[in-house]
């Protein structure tokens, strides 16, 4: 009896420690270096959620296809509508361009000009394009597939978002980067041969040269010209310079004086579109001059400087509309989408252009005005993506 049981025994434990059939043995662990187990050792003592998940970070197959579809149709429709305005401005300025060589109508005004449009109606792109295709996806109820499979509407929203930023990062080089130098030579390209609009004069000038409290010189001209072939120097005509020093004054006279001043022309000679030719750190660079010299033709500049900023976030705005908006099959089918779409993409840009005058006149200042449309529009998108994710 003994001898059965130790059998039985000897037998179990056999079993526990096979194999099972059809798999090769488990190799055994290779010893770990120094730095592999003080690597394990601090990793182990992390707290779960700060451990690093290389799975999570990765575009699933559902994020791919919607990030396909999202980007070729906004580059699609950005292509379709830049042709048909590139149409309409050959019919509009057709005797300029006949009158210009080709070479310059090309590479300095086209290589600007249709960039430009697509950064300036870059919010209506992205709208249509959301619109448009996701409500192709609901029309073949893959939303609805989606959906259905688990995929909750939040994580739905994921690629979404992230096609959003891709536009976004790249409406933000151009607008602020990219496109300022371009305009350069597209404005010196309509000044010259469609419409000259550039200011070349002005009177009852005044501006402070150097920041200060006290006043210690003040100089006074009828006529000044600049001197473009050296930098800062002027020529001052029926000119008086006053020295205060204390309480004595020192008046000099003269007819003619060529003299060196720390200003430029673009200093108080402000042309329509000025502000567009230059770059983001120039435009803070302007403004911060012009108001430590006391100068007050800065609204302009400060509202081109706050939509290129409000612009590039009201791709994320119109993607979270577009999206709450299209995702549900409707009875009226894509048509009636792209219609609301469009009707919506028309408001918010009108809106924008609305509230710009705001600042203008003095009513607010340009950073509140120019994102006065994004706040309204968040609101009716948060609002939009609640009812529809229930």
């Amino acid at each position: 009896m003994m001898e059965e049981a130790e059998k039985d025994i000897i037998d179990v434990v056999a079993e526990q420690h096979a194999e099972p059939l059809g798999q090769e043995p488990m190799p055994a662990e290779q010893p770990k270096s120094a730095e592999q187990r003080r690597k394990h050792a601090k990793r182990r003592h992390l707290p779960r959620k700060m451990r690093f998940r290389p799975h999570l970070w990765r575009l699933k197959i559902l994020d791919r296809y919607i990030l396909k579809k999202f980007l070729g149709t906004y580059f699609v429709a950005t292509l379709l509508v830049l042709a048909v305005i590139a149409m309409f401005d050959v019919t509009e300025k057709l005797d300029a361009f006949l009158t210009a060589p080709v070479k310059e109508t090309i590479l300095d005004y086209f290589s600007s000009f249709l960039p430009y449009f697509a950064v300036q109606l870059s919010p209506l792109f992205v709208f249509i394009a959301v619109i448009f295709f996701t409500s192709k996806m609901a029309g073949n109820s893959e939303i609805i597939a989606i959906l259905s499979s688990g995929v909750s509407y939040r994580r739905l929203l994921v690629p979404y978002m992230i096609g959003a930023a891709v536009i976004a990062g790249l409406t933000f080089w151009l607008s602020n980067y990219a496109i300022p130098p371009s305009n350069v030579k597209r404005l010196a390209y309509t000044n010259k041969y469609v419409k000259n609009k550039k200011e070349t004069s002005a009177s009852n000038v005044q501006l402070q040269v150097q920041p200060g409290k006290k006043l210690v010189s003040r100089l006074t001209a009828q006529t000044v010209q600049y001197d473009s072939l050296r930098q800062h120097h002027w020529i001052l005509h029926d000119y008086m310079i006053r020295t205060l020093n204390g309480q004595r004054e020192k008046i000099i006279r003269g007819a003619s004086l060529d003299t060196v001043i720390d200003m430029e022309p673009q200093d108080f000679l402000v042309s329509t579109h000025d502000q567009e030719t230059y770059t983001t750190p120039e435009l803070t660079t302007y403004i911060a001059k012009q108001k430590n010299r006391g100068s007050a033709n800065v609204v302009a500049f400060e509202i081109e400087k706050e939509k290129r900023y409000a612009m590039t976030a009201a791709a994320f705005i119109l993607t979270l509309i577009g999206m709450a908006l299209s995702s549900r099959k409707v009875k009226g089918g894509m048509g009636l989408n792209i219609g609301i779409g469009l009707a919506l993409s028309f408001s918010y840009i009108l809106f924008s252009t609305v509230t710009s005058s705001f600042a203008i006149s003095g009513a607010t200042s340009a950073r509140v005005a120019m994102w006065i449309p994004n706040i309204v529009y968040l609101a009716i998108g948060i609002v939009l993506y609640y009812r529809a994710a229930r």
